[in-house]
């Protein structure tokens, strides 16, 4: 465990898995820490040296004023590798994570071997939802939006099924500091790539969640064909598909991360 101090920001980052292996980043969604990426530990470190790291205003990371682009958060990741002397790695991103992804996939291609782009979208959500989001959190904390939150990241049926997971990842959201959420919630909301993807030159897999409210299949699909060769994959979970689908996302996600052809 360590930090990178940035300008303006510390970045909470760690290393996992044997050293000598290929580099794999794995960036967070929009109110989670490193640790929603625990379920991928055991598989990927089989296979890769993986580096986690706390985007900024979460978990460890420095809250900084609002608010954040997806810009200024990818560039937080150029800082982070080029302070660990990577060249080049593998990425993997959910959500607000994916969203990183598609920016460093068309401004820094060259920094990527191949990335995997999940439960996300080239543009999510509207700026009124996000605006009421932001307030709700000003006002009211993390505990205003949580309930809501949870509901939208984790089918019911898994809830029901696994409390105790569920339970670790409601305490991740809410202690997400307040201001740090609702920065990033503005990033999200100012994001759309749509007119951008045609420009990634990065090996992609895209994965998505049948039940995922927040970007449905629909959205997935639309990546996958904006994005040049890009592969499309589809899990039964709802938003966090690394979580309720950890299985099949490890094996679907390992098999186009490890298999032979172009890396961007």
């Amino acid at each position: 465990m360590a930090f990178l101090k940035l300008n303006d920001a510390q970045l909470f980052y760690r290393w996992d898995g044997p050293e000598n292996a290929p580099v794999i980043l794995f960036s967070n969604s929009l109110g989670s820490t490193h640790r929603m990426w625990d379920p991928q530990l055991a598989a990927f470190t089989e296979h890769f040296r993986v580096l986690r790291y706390d985007s900024r205003g979460h978990g460890q990371s420095t809250a900084t004023p609002s608010p954040y682009s997806i810009e200024q958060l990818a560039g937080d990741v150029v800082q982070l590798l080029d302070a660990l002397k990577l060249d080049r790695v593998y990425y993997c991103g959910l959500s607000m994570g994916g969203m990183i992804g598609m920016h460093l996939g068309a401004a820094h291609p060259t920094r990527l071997h191949k990335m995997v782009l999940c439960n996300t979208a080239a543009k999510i959500g509207t700026p009124d939802v996000w605006n009421a989001r932001i307030t709700a959190v000003q006002t009211g904390g993390m505990k205003a939006v949580a309930g809501a939150v949870i509901d939208r990241w984790l089918t019911a049926a898994y809830r029901t099924a696994h409390p105790r997971e569920t339970a670790e990842v409601l305490s991740m959201l809410e202690g997400c500091d307040p201001a740090g959420y609702a920065a990033t919630c503005a990033a999200v909301r100012d994001a759309d790539f749509r007119q951008k993807l045609a420009g990634v030159r990065v090996a992609t897999q895209v994965i998505a969640g049948t039940h995922d409210p927040a970007t449905p299949p629909s959205d997935g699909r639309a990546l996958s064909e904006l994005i040049r060769g890009a592969n499309y994959t589809e899990l039964s979970a709802a938003h966090l598909s690394n979580i309720e689908a950890r299985d099949d996302f490890n094996r679907e996600a390992l098999a186009f991360l490890k298999s032979q052809g172009a890396h961007g």
